[in-house]
């Protein structure tokens, strides 16, 4: 052996939340995650992003399934689930509490709104139980303590993304007053146990991505790289998922939006128009260029979506 390390196959993933059909603006992720992991003959992972028990919808995890195999999108695991992997979080919050790196936190949101300063989503927690809790008072949450300045994260397709994490996002939550854990350690606990090198996802989540990062180095994981899709927006210029436009895609005829993903992701155009879905992989995935997305956001103008100019 020559003591050099090896460079991980690439591994990327795909993480719907199971609260409804597979709509317009996920496919979208999902086409450019497997595109990409293809392109670079990678593994493609589903994880099923359920820890919120009250938001899933009974049965949205197998359509969802279903839906993304009608569109040629085939996993090589078997897909994870984030309710079922409970066990990885609290393995990594006891890690984070022996290193004195969260503590126990009373406040409620009433509180916090009333405290804190307004941040990128929200109000930033004042730290009131940062040094410990207040007479009287019992922990509610568990809070992540952030002590950061400014954090860089370069993304593929963004560039460079700088956030201060101490004073524009504060100390986040680990696991709720209701005792769900929370979505930032999830998805940094999942990432790193299912090793994924690369994380293509849609930009509502690049505002996330300095504190993710944060987290992966005090729980000692390795830091994937990042490509945040441009969102796709309704009419009414809300993200898609929330927007009246969030039909589901349609799994029984997919090429149609299929070919539409591709469009809007920017990519050049196929030699020729395939009959079938695995037609379209075959002459789309060795065309796949992550450089050519658009920065977006990709707006519905009345039926047809529309990408926005890099």
């Amino acid at each position: 052996m020559d003591g050099r390390q090896a460079t991980p196959r690439y591994r990327g993933r795909f993480a719907p939340s199971p609260t409804g059909p597979l709509h317009f603006g996920s496919l979208l992720a999902a086409v450019g995650s497997f595109a990409d992991a293809r392109q670079q003959q990678g593994a493609w992972l589903v994880r099923i992003e359920d820890l919120d028990q009250q938001r899933c919808l009974p049965g949205a995890d197998v359509s969802i399934l279903k839906t993304l195999q009608a569109f040629g999108l085939c996993w090589d695991e078997p897909p994870s689930y984030q309710s079922q992997r409970t066990a990885y979080y609290e393995a990594a919050l006891e890690r984070l509490q022996r290193d004195q790196l969260c503590y126990p936190c009373a406040c409620t949101r009433r509180e916090i709104a009333a405290l804190g300063l307004q941040g990128l989503e929200g109000p930033i927690y004042p730290g009131c139980c940062r040094a410990g809790l207040p007479p009287g008072r019992r922990g509610r949450s568990l809070r992540l303590r952030i002590d950061c300045g400014e954090l860089s994260i370069l993304d593929r397709i963004h560039g460079l993304s700088t956030q201060h994490l101490s004073s524009e996002v504060g100390d986040i939550v680990l696991r709720r007053a209701d005792g769900f854990y929370a979505y930032q350690l999830a998805v940094v606990v999942d990432d790193g146990d299912q090793g994924i090198t690369r994380v293509v996802r849609g930009a509502d989540l690049l505002g996330s991505t300095q504190r993710q990062v944060y987290l992966q180095r005090c729980l000692g994981l390795p830091q994937p790289e990042y490509a945040h899709l441009p969102l796709m927006l309704g009419g009414d210029g809300r993200k898609l998922s929330k927007s009246l436009a969030a039909a589901p895609v349609d799994a029984t005829d997919p090429l149609p939006a299929l070919t539409q993903a591709w469009h809007l992701l920017g990519q050049r155009s196929l030699d020729a128009a395939p009959s079938r879905v695995d037609e379209f992989w075959q002459q789309a995935i060795p065309r796949w260029d992550l450089a050519r997305v658009p920065l977006g956001p990709l707006k519905i103008a009345g039926s047809d979506p529309l990408p926005a100019a890099r």
